[in-house]
């Protein structure tokens, strides 16, 4: 982290993925009129109804020097259609590299956990095969993966974005459409709510 620190061309990413329910609320606590207490009301969802009950999405908070002695941080988010795997990983981290690249950063030190769809040969295949482009080409933002000790959710500070983001877009007493959801999740980041992922190996 020092080590991104010292260079303002890079960026420190924490990556995670995270499930955002439709029907599950999460746990929280609220001020109301002693007469009128809130109640979250359990959900269930239609047989009929054809959105999926939770939806998965990438999430990514990048910290730079705007300036110096300048910190931002900013939080990007992606959903899926379907569920985390290797191929949109490696479509997400390239939509990442270059949204970077747009900002004029030349490399990400990315943190992220052992999941299985970030540790599979195909992703570190990708990211090979990636930095080689970068160096060869002299243009684009480079990845350099730093993982977590295994374990250690609480030392991504992406975590504790979700846990309130969950209980920030809650429903009371009714169910969200997916992509209303998707809509309020992308506002408390105040980040754009960009087209969802698809495994490009269901589309071909």
């Amino acid at each position: 982290m020092r080590w991104a620190g010292r260079h303002p061309d890079w960026a420190l990413g924490f990556e995670d993925e995270t499930w955002w329910s439709r029907v599950a609320h999460p746990r929280l606590h609220a001020w109301a009129p002693t007469p009128q207490p809130l109640r979250l009301v359990e959900q269930t969802t239609a047989k009929t109804d054809p959105e999926p009950k939770a939806l998965a999405c990438y999430g990514l908070l990048l910290r730079w020097l705007a300036a110096p002695g300048v910190a931002r941080e900013v939080v990007w988010r992606r959903f899926v259609e379907g569920r985390p795997v290797s191929a949109v990983t490696t479509a997400f981290l390239a939509w990442s590299c270059h949204q970077l690249a747009a900002q004029g950063k030349r490399a990400l030190l990315l943190i992220w956990d052992h999941a299985s769809w970030h540790r599979s040969r195909a992703v570190r295949t990708r990211i090979r095969a990636h930095n080689h482009q970068v160096k060869r080409e002299q243009t684009g933002v480079r990845i350099v993966v730093c993982p977590l000790p295994v374990k250690s959710p609480w030392l991504n500070p992406l975590e504790p974005h979700g846990v309130h983001g969950k209980r920030g877009v809650v429903e009371a007493d009714g169910i969200l459409p997916a992509w209303e959801l998707a809509e309020r999740v992308c506002a408390s980041c105040q980040c754009a709510h960009e087209p969802h992922l698809v495994n490009p190996e269901k589309v071909a």
